[in-house]
């Protein structure tokens, strides 16, 4: 019941997208062949396709390797933004601290950081997972600390009218408040930990997409280069729909909907 649920979700809100990038595709094949483009510079979809499906073990193969990358990074972005949000709305003290850390922190480049992280961490796979968690980190600690303390007060004053303590009111009031902000940064962070698994693969990696991307470049093998950016469009859209089901099943318990709880 759950998966046809879901996926009739998925007709309805990108029926008309999809339509519209299959409108795109087609005026795409029709002007590269009639300008007489050649292939190193704008490759057809046609042959962008072909590749995909000659090429499919070596995108694959490349994939899962930034797909494990981009979701540990993930992972660890989630638990320290989450970890730090909590922090600080439980402390003046450490909101005073460290939130202006948390601000000064965007401000370095994470492509600048890259080479650091390899003179660090070596060429393996640490260093991505480092650059994708720090992208990860920003928007978790802004919205869910937006969401911990953003509770209505009269809420607040009942639950003192009842004599809750601390521990009561973050779990009954303030922790569900943040769920819905929690999750609007997860959606945004999993793509933006697949950008920095690729970003990280461009300073140095042997394996990945984005080092297939920087191959690619290099043998001007262009519909490879398309064809790697592709396996990277789905696996983000992907990972996007899998967290906004995901949001959709948990929220469910709280009585509503995404739209119903973030008003």
């Amino acid at each position: 019941m759950i998966l046809p649920r879901i996926l009739r979700h998925i007709l309805s809100e990108y029926l008309f997208s999809a339509c519209f990038l299959l409108s795109i595709l087609v005026v795409w094949e029709f002007l590269v062949s009639y300008l007489e483009i050649a292939d190193y510079i704008l490759p057809p979809p046609s042959s962008i396709l072909s590749k995909l499906y000659s090429a499919r073990l070596t995108l694959l193969s490349h994939a899962a390797v930034t797909l494990q990358e981009a979701l540990c990074g993930f992972v660890l972005g989630a638990f320290a933004g989450t970890s730090c949000a909590i922090l600080m709305a439980r402390s003046k003290t450490a909101q005073r601290v460290l939130y202006p850390l948390v601000i000064s922190s965007q401000t370095f480049p994470k492509e600048a950081l890259a080479p650091v992280f390899v003179v660090w961490f070596g060429f393996g796979i640490l260093p991505k997972i480092v650059i994708a968690g720090l992208i990860s980190f920003f928007p978790v600690v802004v919205n869910t600390t937006r969401g911990l303390l953003s509770v209505d007060p009269l809420i607040l004053d009942l639950m003192r009218a009842l004599s809750a303590n601390q521990r009561q009111v973050f779990m009954k009031v303030r922790l569900p408040n943040a769920v819905p902000y929690l999750f609007a940064a997860l959606k945004m962070c999993i793509t933006l930990s697949v950008i920095g698994a690729v970003v990280g693969e461009f300073v140095g990696a042997s394996a990945g997409l984005g080092h297939l991307t920087q191959v690619a470049n290099a043998e001007f093998a262009t519909d490879l280069m398309f064809a790697a950016l592709v396996v990277l469009g789905i696996m983000g859209t992907s990972l996007f729909l899998i967290v906004d089901g995901l949001e959709r099943l948990f929220l469910r318990r709280w009585g509503g909907s995404p739209e119903q709880l973030t008003r």
